[in-house]
């Protein structure tokens, strides 16, 4: 710089300032933006970074099982493998469009041969471009090793990346059509459609849990963190109070009278009356929930709390119950039943069978329309319709199931007119639901406590702990104790000699219940059709100690039509096996009814012999005009039975049923004994033995 001329030297050190101040201004830029970075803004470019390296997963958690009282699983969930496709790794390594098309051409039409799919949709696929695609859900063991091949370089020259295979929940229930109607099924997106499953879907399916994980450059997963307990990825487990064993015995019995009876479909509830467990929930026709696309939507209903019908005759019980709890009948008194015809207001009320003067006792065991009317009568349209409502009728019972019916007492907004009291009085112009039948003949059954049926006992989640509970619940006195007492005994009038109801009787038990023979109304005409038929019983067993209550309802059956002799065999199967099963001894005799008290020191009422068969099918229409109209049974008489000889099975069986008689087959092939005889006179509902043997 010496030998510089002092002006130039000037020079260069004013640039080297300028320099140097300009580095110095630079470098305390950086040092100053790295300290905003990596110290005050250091947190939020860390999450950042996380975001970008990480990737939030929501894990649908496993679909908790629903198990039965004894904890046999009735629906649970498995894993299926299915396979899945990233369609940008898959052809990441063929960037040229002419090869690409090649590679997805040949891919398509090798995975569309693996899987068994369309060539055009499996090219679809590909096309999409997508991260993620099914490209088959639920397959088969073999097509899930066919696509490991695939993509393994050592079997093939040209492997296909990209390829996933998945464990899937899928839906199973081991009792294949056990209680299908009632656990419903889960549609492939997971959402419960029918039945327990669409009811508590939310509780099954639970809450989605969102996992994160670390992720490379091309996305896939390759750790996750979060949570790692199972149990806390599934959702709520439902347990309930049915039986398998006497669900299994119920639909067994059921669809056997389905089949001999040619019923149009058939329910049955079988409660316990205390706790009002329901341990049996059957409906038939039925399916399979693991195969549901191949079924009937028909088959698909609930039958016990969806269809509503006219109970018919078995409405006398709650009838006299009513009327003896509020004092307007008493059990020492008779009732004139105006010998089988009573004219009331401008329509005619038929008994099947004439009778004069009846206690209450004979009134249910030979089924009178006309004392059932009489006593209704007595009690009152406001008193009855309120005794109806105190046993739970015209309101849901509450179950866990879609679809359920309330069913019908009055038109709203109006009293019953006299006539119509009638009816009711009887079980006609009404409509109720095979459980609550259930849950009114629970109320007898335990001492008048109208208890709240019971189809979930319990909800519990992935530990074990329990979420939510069902106790038993009383919702209100039906009636007084002794007058349900006197009730449940004067009903074992009813399957005691000469009742409608013998063919449900027990060896070892007495059974109290009633019978039922119910018209329908025709669509058609809006008049009680001459063929159509609802046959029921309903009853408890041990009439003294009662364990269960068991509910029978046949809809339209073609062979026969009364409750005793169709209903009163089911309930008598289904009644001792369920005992059986349950461990209840019989008793050493099961004593004919003697008497009935109202309490302890009422008066007895003597159970005359009874020797009439199924009534109470009598029925009323009202009509225009004067002229008093008809409907129902004719006036009593003796049936002649129809000569079968020559028929074939099928139409001996349809001969003697459309005579008023119920066929009893035995053997196969060509007819050659009938009993009774050909042309004999015989009361209405007496069973025709035919003997068929095979030709020679």
């Amino acid at each position: 710089m010496k030998n510089l001329d002092p002006a130039r030297a000037k020079w260069i050190r004013f640039r080297m300032g300028l320099l140097c101040g300009t580095m110095a201004v630079g470098l305390g830029a950086f040092v100053s933006g790295a300290f905003r970075v990596q110290v005050e803004d250091g947190q939020t470019w860390k999450d950042t970074a996380e975001n970008q390296r990480q990737r939030r997963l929501h894990i649908e958690p496993k679909r908790g099982a629903i198990y039965d009282r004894t904890g046999a699983a009735l629906a649970a969930s498995v894993e299926v493998p299915s396979v899945s496709a990233d369609v940008v790794e898959m052809l990441r390594a063929y960037e040229q469009p002419a090869v690409r098309e090649a590679i997805v051409e040949d891919f398509s039409v090798r995975l569309a041969k693996t899987l068994s799919l369309d060539v055009a949709d499996v090219r679809q696929k590909i096309a999409s471009k997508r991260r993620f695609v099914w490209l088959k859900r639920r397959v088969t063991a073999e097509e899930a090793q066919a696509i490991r091949d695939l993509a393994d370089p050592k079997k093939q020259t040209h492997t296909i990346k990209g390829l996933a295979i998945e464990g899937e929940g899928r839906r199973y229930y081991p009792g294949r059509e056990l209680a299908g109607p009632v656990l419903g099924f889960v549609a492939p997106d997971g959402f419960g459609k029918d039945g327990l499953e669409l009811a508590l879907d939310e509780e099954l399916r639970g809450k989605a849990e969102e996992v994160k994980g670390l992720r490379d450059r091309s996305g896939r997963l390759i750790f996750s963190e979060g949570t790692t307990d199972e149990s806390a990825l599934r959702g709520h487990d439902v347990h309930l109070a049915v039986d398998e064993g006497i669900q299994h015995v119920a639909e067994r019995e059921l669809n056997s009278a389905m089949r001999t009876y040619e019923t149009k479909g058939a329910s049955l509830v079988v409660m316990e009356p205390h706790t009002g467990e329901i341990l049996a929930l059957a409906s038939v026709p039925d399916y399979n929930p693991n195969d549901y696309g191949g079924s009937e939507v028909d088959s698909r209903r609930n039958r016990a709390v969806s269809d509503r019908f006219e109970p018919g005759s078995v409405m006398k019980v709650f009838t006299v119950a009513a009327a003896l709890a509020a004092g307007t009948l008493k059990p020492t008194e008779t009732i004139y039943c105006e010998h089988g015809t009573y004219r009331l207001a401008n329509v005619t009320i038929h008994d099947t069978h004439q009778n004069d003067w009846l206690s209450p006792t004979q009134v249910l065991a030979k089924s009178s329309n006309i004392g059932a009317l009489k006593i209704g009568l007595g009690l009152g349209e406001a008193g009855l319709h309120s005794a109806y409502r105190r046993f739970g009728f015209g309101e849901p019972v509450g179950l866990p199931l879609p679809g359920e019916a309330s069913g019908v007492l009055r038109p709203k907004g109006r009293p019953w007119f006299d006539v119509e009291t009638a009816n009711a009085s009887f079980g006609q112009g009404i409509s109720v639901t095979t459980v609550q039948l259930a849950q009114a003949m629970s109320a007898i059954a335990n001492g008048g406590k109208l208890v709240e049926p019971i189809l979930v006992r319990r909800i519990t989640d992935g530990r074990g702990n329990v979420v939510k509970e069902w106790t038993p619940h009383v919702k209100r006195e039906a009636v007084p104790g002794h007058v349900a007492r006197m009730v449940a005994e004067m009903l074992t009038a009813v399957v005691e000699e000469g009742g409608t109801g013998v063919e449900a009787s027990m060896n070892g038990f007495r059974v109290a219940g009633k019978t039922a023979t119910a018209q329908k109304v025709d669509p058609a005409t809006g008049k009680y059709s001459e063929d159509k038929y609802t046959a029921s019983f309903a009853g408890f067993v041990p009439a003294e100690k009662p364990r269960l209550v068991v509910v029978v309802v046949l809809d339209e059956p073609m062979i026969g039509r009364y409750g005793g002799d169709l209903a009163g065999p089911v309930f008598r199967r289904v009644a001792e096996a369920s005992l059986r099963y349950l461990g209840v001894p019989p008793s050493n005799a099961a004593p004919k009814l003697k008497s009935v008290a109202a309490n302890a020191n009422a008066q007895k009422v003597v159970a005359e012999a009874v020797d009439a068969p199924e009534g109470g099918v009598g029925t009323t229409t009202t009509t225009s005009g004067n002229v008093p109209e008809t409907i129902g049974p004719p006036a009593p008489s003796g049936i002649k039975v129809p000569d079968a000889s020559g028929m074939g099975a099928r139409t001996a069986i349809k001969a003697i049923g459309a005579a008023g008689l119920v066929p009893v087959v035995e053997g196969t092939g060509k007819l050659v004994k009938q009993v009774p005889s050909a042309g004999s006179q015989v009361p209405k509902g007496t069973p025709v033995r035919l003997v068929f043997e095979p030709a020679s």
